[in-house]
Protein backbone atom coordinates (compact mmCIF):
# COMPACT_ATOMS: atom_id res chain seq x y z
CA UNK A 1 0.00 0.00 0.00
CA UNK A 2 1.00 3.56 -1.04
CA UNK A 3 0.20 5.60 1.75
CA UNK A 4 0.98 9.46 1.66
CA UNK A 5 1.77 11.85 4.63
CA UNK A 6 3.28 14.70 6.22
CA UNK A 7 6.34 14.89 8.40
CA UNK A 8 4.72 16.41 11.28
CA UNK A 9 5.35 14.19 14.52
CA UNK A 10 8.78 12.70 14.04
CA UNK A 11 8.70 10.25 17.21
CA UNK A 12 5.30 9.20 16.26
CA UNK A 13 5.77 8.74 12.58
CA UNK A 14 9.26 6.85 13.24
CA UNK A 15 6.81 3.95 14.58
CA UNK A 16 4.36 4.00 11.81
CA UNK A 17 6.58 3.90 9.17
CA UNK A 18 8.00 1.04 10.47
CA UNK A 19 4.91 -1.02 8.71
CA UNK A 20 4.63 -3.27 5.75
CA UNK A 21 4.07 -0.31 3.11
CA UNK A 22 5.83 2.37 0.70
CA UNK A 23 5.22 5.82 2.84
CA UNK A 24 4.94 8.77 0.57
CA UNK A 25 6.66 11.91 2.36
CA UNK A 26 5.98 15.72 0.65
CA UNK A 27 9.48 17.18 0.27
CA UNK A 28 9.68 20.76 -1.17
CA UNK A 29 12.94 23.05 -1.61
CA UNK A 30 12.63 25.06 1.94
CA UNK A 31 11.78 22.39 3.97
CA UNK A 32 9.29 23.90 5.42
CA UNK A 33 6.33 22.71 7.60
CA UNK A 34 4.35 21.29 4.63
CA UNK A 35 7.53 19.59 2.97
CA UNK A 36 10.64 18.46 5.39
CA UNK A 37 10.45 15.40 3.92
CA UNK A 38 12.65 12.64 4.97
CA UNK A 39 13.60 13.02 9.17
CA UNK A 40 17.51 14.16 9.50
CA UNK A 41 17.73 13.04 13.60
CA UNK A 42 15.53 9.76 13.19
CA UNK A 43 16.26 6.06 11.99
CA UNK A 44 13.42 5.93 9.02
CA UNK A 45 13.51 2.68 6.85
CA UNK A 46 14.04 2.69 3.07
CA UNK A 47 10.35 2.38 2.22
CA UNK A 48 10.13 6.06 3.62
CA UNK A 49 10.01 7.85 0.12
CA UNK A 50 10.74 11.44 -0.45
CA UNK A 51 7.72 13.12 -3.27
CA UNK A 52 7.67 16.51 -4.60
CA UNK A 53 4.32 18.05 -4.81
CA UNK A 54 4.82 18.14 -8.82
CA UNK A 55 5.38 14.09 -8.54
CA UNK A 56 1.89 13.79 -6.26
CA UNK A 57 0.14 14.70 -9.36
CA UNK A 58 0.58 11.48 -10.83
CA UNK A 59 1.23 9.36 -8.10
CA UNK A 60 0.30 5.71 -7.38
CA UNK A 61 -1.67 6.36 -4.00
CA UNK A 62 -3.84 4.38 -2.04
CA UNK A 63 -4.72 6.04 1.00
CA UNK A 64 -4.20 9.75 2.51
CA UNK A 65 -2.99 10.09 6.20
CA UNK A 66 -4.03 13.45 6.98
CA UNK A 67 -3.27 15.18 10.36
CA UNK A 68 -3.48 18.96 10.04
CA UNK A 69 -7.12 20.46 8.89
CA UNK A 70 -5.63 22.31 6.06
CA UNK A 71 -3.71 18.97 4.59
CA UNK A 72 -7.02 17.67 2.78
CA UNK A 73 -7.29 20.96 0.67
CA UNK A 74 -2.92 20.79 0.10
CA UNK A 75 -3.32 17.39 -0.94
CA UNK A 76 -6.57 17.53 -3.02
CA UNK A 77 -4.08 20.26 -5.24
CA UNK A 78 -1.41 18.40 -4.95
CA UNK A 79 -2.23 14.82 -6.00
CA UNK A 80 -4.37 17.06 -9.36
CA UNK A 81 -7.63 16.91 -7.69
CA UNK A 82 -7.93 13.64 -6.16
CA UNK A 83 -9.37 14.77 -2.62
CA UNK A 84 -9.02 12.98 0.49
CA UNK A 85 -12.14 10.97 2.01
CA UNK A 86 -13.96 11.41 -1.26
CA UNK A 87 -11.41 9.99 -4.49
CA UNK A 88 -9.05 8.52 -2.04
CA UNK A 89 -9.56 6.06 0.97
CA UNK A 90 -8.27 8.89 3.97
CA UNK A 91 -7.89 8.28 7.81
CA UNK A 92 -7.52 11.78 9.80
CA UNK A 93 -4.59 11.13 12.53
CA UNK A 94 -5.78 13.41 15.75
CA UNK A 95 -2.44 14.47 17.76
CA UNK A 96 -3.74 16.52 20.60
CA UNK A 97 -6.03 17.11 23.19
CA UNK A 98 -8.46 19.52 22.08
CA UNK A 99 -7.86 23.38 22.93
CA UNK A 100 -10.25 26.38 22.78
CA UNK A 101 -13.73 25.95 25.02
CA UNK A 102 -12.93 22.25 26.68
CA UNK A 103 -14.68 20.15 26.51
CA UNK A 104 -16.84 21.46 23.88
CA UNK A 105 -14.36 21.54 21.46
CA UNK A 106 -15.58 20.26 17.93
CA UNK A 107 -12.74 18.60 16.06
CA UNK A 108 -12.64 19.67 12.47
CA UNK A 109 -13.57 16.35 11.00
CA UNK A 110 -16.90 15.72 13.22
CA UNK A 111 -19.72 14.31 11.64
CA UNK A 112 -18.11 13.27 8.33
CA UNK A 113 -18.73 10.31 6.87
CA UNK A 114 -15.63 9.93 4.12
CA UNK A 115 -13.04 9.09 6.31
CA UNK A 116 -12.26 7.71 9.54
CA UNK A 117 -10.99 9.59 12.74
CA UNK A 118 -8.33 8.20 14.98
CA UNK A 119 -7.19 9.84 18.29
CA UNK A 120 -3.62 8.68 19.87
CA UNK A 121 -5.05 8.06 23.52
CA UNK A 122 -8.71 7.50 25.02
CA UNK A 123 -8.67 10.48 26.92
CA UNK A 124 -8.85 12.71 23.42
CA UNK A 125 -11.23 10.88 22.27
CA UNK A 126 -13.32 11.42 25.13
CA UNK A 127 -12.49 15.42 25.65
CA UNK A 128 -13.15 16.18 21.59
CA UNK A 129 -16.42 16.32 20.32
CA UNK A 130 -16.04 13.83 17.09
CA UNK A 131 -20.03 14.35 16.15
CA UNK A 132 -20.83 10.84 14.27
CA UNK A 133 -17.52 10.92 12.28
CA UNK A 134 -16.26 6.94 12.85
CA UNK A 135 -13.84 7.42 15.65
CA UNK A 136 -10.91 4.92 16.48
CA UNK A 137 -8.24 5.06 19.31
CA UNK A 138 -4.97 3.38 18.60
CA UNK A 139 -2.23 4.07 21.26
CA UNK A 140 1.38 4.71 20.89
CA UNK A 141 3.97 2.24 20.19
CA UNK A 142 7.61 2.70 20.62
CA UNK A 143 10.28 1.53 18.75
CA UNK A 144 12.08 -0.17 21.89
CA UNK A 145 15.46 1.76 22.37
CA UNK A 146 16.17 -0.82 25.07
CA UNK A 147 16.57 -0.90 28.77
CA UNK A 148 19.69 1.67 28.95
CA UNK A 149 18.83 3.04 32.57
CA UNK A 150 22.08 3.76 34.50
CA UNK A 151 20.44 6.44 36.95
CA UNK A 152 24.33 7.34 38.19
CA UNK A 153 23.28 10.99 37.70
CA UNK A 154 21.29 12.52 40.89
CA UNK A 155 19.30 15.12 38.19
CA UNK A 156 15.68 14.71 36.91
CA UNK A 157 15.33 14.64 33.21
CA UNK A 158 12.48 17.12 31.68
CA UNK A 159 11.73 16.86 27.74
CA UNK A 160 9.74 19.52 26.54
CA UNK A 161 9.51 21.58 23.25
CA UNK A 162 9.25 25.33 23.89
CA UNK A 163 8.40 25.85 27.84
CA UNK A 164 8.40 29.40 27.71
CA UNK A 165 6.16 29.75 24.77
CA UNK A 166 4.32 26.97 26.08
CA UNK A 167 3.79 28.25 29.88
CA UNK A 168 1.19 26.53 31.75
CA UNK A 169 0.16 24.16 29.70
CA UNK A 170 3.40 22.30 29.80
CA UNK A 171 3.87 22.80 33.45
CA UNK A 172 6.64 25.15 33.49
CA UNK A 173 5.69 27.17 35.78
CA UNK A 174 5.89 24.61 38.09
CA UNK A 175 9.89 24.12 37.64
CA UNK A 176 11.38 26.66 40.02
CA UNK A 177 9.89 24.74 42.96
CA UNK A 178 10.17 21.22 41.35
CA UNK A 179 14.07 22.59 41.02
CA UNK A 180 14.30 22.91 44.71
CA UNK A 181 13.95 19.01 44.86
CA UNK A 182 16.62 18.30 42.20
CA UNK A 183 18.34 19.92 40.07
CA UNK A 184 16.71 19.64 36.39
CA UNK A 185 18.01 18.57 32.95
CA UNK A 186 15.32 19.85 30.32
CA UNK A 187 15.87 18.81 26.68
CA UNK A 188 14.00 19.93 23.87
CA UNK A 189 13.64 22.48 21.42
CA UNK A 190 13.81 26.27 21.89
CA UNK A 191 14.67 25.56 25.38
CA UNK A 192 17.37 28.53 25.89
CA UNK A 193 17.38 30.88 28.61
CA UNK A 194 14.86 28.71 30.91
CA UNK A 195 16.68 29.35 34.05
CA UNK A 196 17.09 33.16 33.43
CA UNK A 197 13.28 33.00 32.89
CA UNK A 198 12.49 30.92 35.68
CA UNK A 199 14.69 33.00 38.05
CA UNK A 200 16.23 29.70 39.03
CA UNK A 201 20.37 29.06 39.17
CA UNK A 202 21.93 27.66 35.64
CA UNK A 203 23.12 24.58 37.39
CA UNK A 204 19.86 23.66 39.14
CA UNK A 205 17.93 24.07 35.09
CA UNK A 206 19.96 22.97 32.61
CA UNK A 207 18.91 22.62 28.66
CA UNK A 208 19.53 21.46 25.85
CA UNK A 209 18.38 19.97 22.64
CA UNK A 210 19.71 16.81 21.39
CA UNK A 211 19.45 14.59 18.28
CA UNK A 212 17.09 11.82 18.73
CA UNK A 213 20.45 9.34 18.25
CA UNK A 214 21.85 10.84 21.41
CA UNK A 215 18.63 11.74 23.31
CA UNK A 216 17.55 8.40 25.05
CA UNK A 217 21.36 7.62 26.35
CA UNK A 218 21.72 11.23 28.17
CA UNK A 219 18.26 10.82 29.22
CA UNK A 220 19.09 7.44 30.87
CA UNK A 221 22.08 8.51 32.53
CA UNK A 222 19.29 10.50 34.60
CA UNK A 223 17.88 9.29 38.13
CA UNK A 224 14.47 9.56 37.09
CA UNK A 225 11.92 11.50 34.82
CA UNK A 226 9.75 14.25 35.49
CA UNK A 227 6.86 14.89 33.68
CA UNK A 228 5.04 18.20 34.92
CA UNK A 229 2.65 18.71 31.55
CA UNK A 230 -0.55 20.11 32.45
CA UNK A 231 -2.65 19.86 29.47
CA UNK A 232 -1.06 17.86 25.88
CA UNK A 233 -1.60 14.32 24.54
CA UNK A 234 0.36 11.63 26.73
CA UNK A 235 4.09 12.64 25.42
CA UNK A 236 6.43 9.97 23.13
CA UNK A 237 9.29 11.28 25.44
CA UNK A 238 7.42 9.81 28.93
CA UNK A 239 6.42 6.48 27.05
CA UNK A 240 10.36 6.44 25.69
CA UNK A 241 11.77 7.47 29.24
CA UNK A 242 9.34 4.30 30.47
CA UNK A 243 11.18 1.58 27.68
CA UNK A 244 14.60 3.12 29.05
CA UNK A 245 14.29 1.67 32.56
CA UNK A 246 13.53 5.37 34.46
CA UNK A 247 10.97 5.91 36.72
CA UNK A 248 8.58 8.40 36.18
CA UNK A 249 6.79 11.32 38.54
CA UNK A 250 4.07 12.62 36.97
CA UNK A 251 1.27 15.52 37.37
CA UNK A 252 -1.31 13.23 37.44
CA UNK A 253 -3.25 14.99 34.41
CA UNK A 254 -4.70 13.90 30.72
CA UNK A 255 -3.31 10.48 29.82
CA UNK A 256 -0.51 10.17 32.12
CA UNK A 257 -3.14 8.30 35.04
CA UNK A 258 -3.00 5.21 32.15
CA UNK A 259 0.29 5.18 31.58
CA UNK A 260 1.25 5.65 35.23
CA UNK A 261 0.68 2.57 36.15
CA UNK A 262 1.68 1.81 40.46
CA UNK A 263 4.78 0.52 41.19
CA UNK A 264 6.73 2.42 37.85
CA UNK A 265 6.56 6.23 39.47
CA UNK A 266 4.59 8.70 41.54
CA UNK A 267 1.54 10.53 39.72
CA UNK A 268 -0.46 13.28 41.44
CA UNK A 269 -2.06 16.91 41.23
CA UNK A 270 -0.19 18.15 44.00
CA UNK A 271 3.28 19.54 43.21
CA UNK A 272 4.32 19.18 46.97
CA UNK A 273 3.80 15.40 46.32
CA UNK A 274 6.08 15.40 43.22
CA UNK A 275 8.81 17.16 45.00
CA UNK A 276 8.64 14.47 47.92
CA UNK A 277 8.69 11.64 45.37
CA UNK A 278 11.68 13.26 43.33
CA UNK A 279 13.90 13.50 46.86
CA UNK A 280 12.72 9.87 47.32
CA UNK A 281 14.33 8.75 44.01
CA UNK A 282 17.70 10.80 44.99
CA UNK A 283 18.17 9.38 47.95
CA UNK A 284 17.44 5.89 46.89
CA UNK A 285 18.75 4.59 43.44
CA UNK A 286 17.90 1.39 43.96
CA UNK A 287 14.19 2.00 44.36
CA UNK A 288 14.65 4.30 41.71
CA UNK A 289 16.25 1.66 39.46
CA UNK A 290 13.47 -0.68 40.67
CA UNK A 291 10.67 1.36 39.92
CA UNK A 292 12.29 2.23 36.51
CA UNK A 293 12.37 -1.67 35.65
CA UNK A 294 8.78 -2.01 36.33
CA UNK A 295 7.74 1.25 34.20
CA UNK A 296 10.08 -0.75 30.93
CA UNK A 297 8.06 -3.95 31.55
CA UNK A 298 4.55 -2.00 31.71
CA UNK A 299 5.56 0.37 28.70
CA UNK A 300 6.37 -2.79 26.99
CA UNK A 301 3.45 -4.02 27.22
CA UNK A 302 0.95 -1.76 26.55
CA UNK A 303 2.82 0.50 24.28
CA UNK A 304 4.13 -1.84 22.08
CA UNK A 305 5.60 -1.52 18.72
CA UNK A 306 3.70 -4.95 17.32
CA UNK A 307 0.66 -3.76 19.06
CA UNK A 308 0.52 0.02 17.30
CA UNK A 309 1.51 -1.66 13.87
CA UNK A 310 -0.97 -4.46 14.16
CA UNK A 311 -3.87 -1.53 15.12
CA UNK A 312 -2.95 0.41 12.45
CA UNK A 313 -2.59 -2.68 9.81
CA UNK A 314 -6.62 -3.47 11.19
CA UNK A 315 -7.60 0.48 10.32
CA UNK A 316 -5.46 0.81 7.14
CA UNK A 317 -7.13 -1.97 5.91
CA UNK A 318 -10.99 -1.43 6.84
CA UNK A 319 -10.45 1.86 5.18
CA UNK A 320 -9.20 0.85 1.76
CA UNK A 321 -11.18 -2.12 1.47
Amino acid sequence: MNILLWHVHGSWTTSFVQGPHTYLVPVTPDRGPDGLGRARTFAWPDPVREVTPGELRDADVDLVLLQRPHEAELAARWLGGRRPGRDLPAVYLEHNTPDGDVPRTRHPCADRDDLTLVHVTHFNRLFWDNGTTRTEVIEHGIVDPGHQYTGHLARAAVVVNEPVRRGRHTGTDLLPALSEAAPLDVFGMRTEGLAAHLGVPEDRCRTADLPQSELHAALAQRRLYLHPVRWTSLGLSLLEAMHLGMPVVALATTEAVEAVTPGTGTLSTRPEVLARAVRHYLREPEAAAEDGARARQAALERYGLKRFLDDWERVLTEATS
